[in-house]
């Protein structure tokens, strides 16, 4: 089977964080999500994957390679300009000759890919989303169904109480090779503003399956962010082959640092005498946290560092920036916000 990671975007939602770390690097748990995806696809038997990249291109290819470290071949879609969801697809026309799957980067999911894909050729569909239930849908778009499966409509983040369903587009699709026919090329095209309505208008084999006892989140902004990472600390997800918590070998701990509850602990971090970690949360490659800090329900991104004294609760700490000495920081997220020159490449 092959599959596509949706990556181009800007993640602008996750501003200040992604202004030097592009969409597919967001680290959860010490690892690009991106990474957490393709050891998911590869789980389900997917070989080949095709991911479109854009901001901060190199970034990304220097950090993925060709895939073989996640058991896939990856195939770059390097595009000179943004051309949405369904338009990045569209530019992959010749990648794509059997059922396959599309997914966003900044999704946080265990959907088992076989119930859906299994769904989708019993019903001998074209277009197959995979659903989530959630109480309040007032920040996503709603999906009616059908009693047959086959989607009805759409509402796009109703008013609370005015919902029609608490079923929600999950950004995990199963297509067949014919959607690239109803998707116009050489112009912006989206999934959601224009090619799902128009396989309602069309009345084609277009499906939606409620993924029961699933895990499901998108982790665009800091809120979500911050939650998909405490549910991966917590354990109520657990990525496919990744560590979720505990200290890396290479980790250099004083001995009377205090470590409690859910923490995870990077590559070559360093935390000083006399500081204190408390759960959840994450230490990244490279951190620094210095003598006499508290790190509390907190997320430190790869080379942060914290100075001496300082306090962090429910707060998240960009790519190696430095918090001054007894600085105290609650509910804040801070990032460099310099952009690399050159970086739209």
């Amino acid at each position: 089977m092959k599959a596509m990671i949706l990556a181009g975007g800007m993640s602008t939602r996750l501003y200040p964080l992604t202004r030097l770390v592009p969409k597919p690097l967001v680290p959860i748990a010490g690892e690009p999500n991106t990474a957490h995806l393709l050891r998911y696809l590869q789980a389900y038997g997917t070989t080949d994957v095709a991911m479109n990249v854009f901001y901060l291109a190199d970034q990304i290819v220097q950090v993925f390679g060709d895939g073989s470290a996640y058991g896939v071949q990856l195939h770059y879609l390097h595009e000179r300009e943004l051309m949405g969801s369904a338009g990045a697809l569209k530019q992959m026309h010749d990648f794509f000759d059997e059922t396959f799957v599309v997914i966003g980067c900044d999704v946080l999911t265990n959907i088992d890919l076989a119930r859906l894909l299994r769904f989708h050729r019993e019903r001998g569909a074209l277009a197959t989303i995979g659903l989530h239930h959630v109480d309040l849908v007032d920040q996503f778009g709603v999906v009616i169904l059908g009693h047959d499966g086959r989607i009805q409509e759409f509402q796009e983040k109703p008013q609370l109480g005015e919902e029609r369903s608490h079923l929600v587009n999950t950004g995990v699709y199963v297509f067949e090779p014919e959607i690239l026919e109803h998707i116009p090329a050489d112009r912006f095209v989206d999934f959601g503003n224009h090619v799902f309505p128009a396989l309602l208008a069309g009345g084609y084999g277009f499906y939606g399956l409620e993924m029961e006892g699933a895990y499901w989140t998108d982790i665009g902004t800091p809120e979500t962010y911050r939650q998909a990472t405490h549910d991966v600390l917590e354990g109520r997800i657990t990525p496919f082959g990744s560590r979720r918590v505990g200290v890396a070998d290479s980790a250099s701990i004083a001995s009377d640092v205090v470590i409690a509850g859910d923490v995870r602990v990077g590559e070559h971090a360093q935390i000083a005498a006399g500081a204190r970690i408390v759960g959840p949360s994450v230490i990244g490659d490279r951190a620094v946290v210095e003598a006499g800090a508290v790190i509390e329900e907190s997320i430190l991104f790869n080379g942060a560092r914290i100075g001496a004294k300082a306090s962090l609760k429910r707060s998240i700490v960009g790519l190696s920036y430095a918090v001054p000495a007894q600085t105290l920081l609650e509910d804040a997220v801070v990032a460099y916000e310099e952009r690399i020159a050159g970086s739209s490449s």
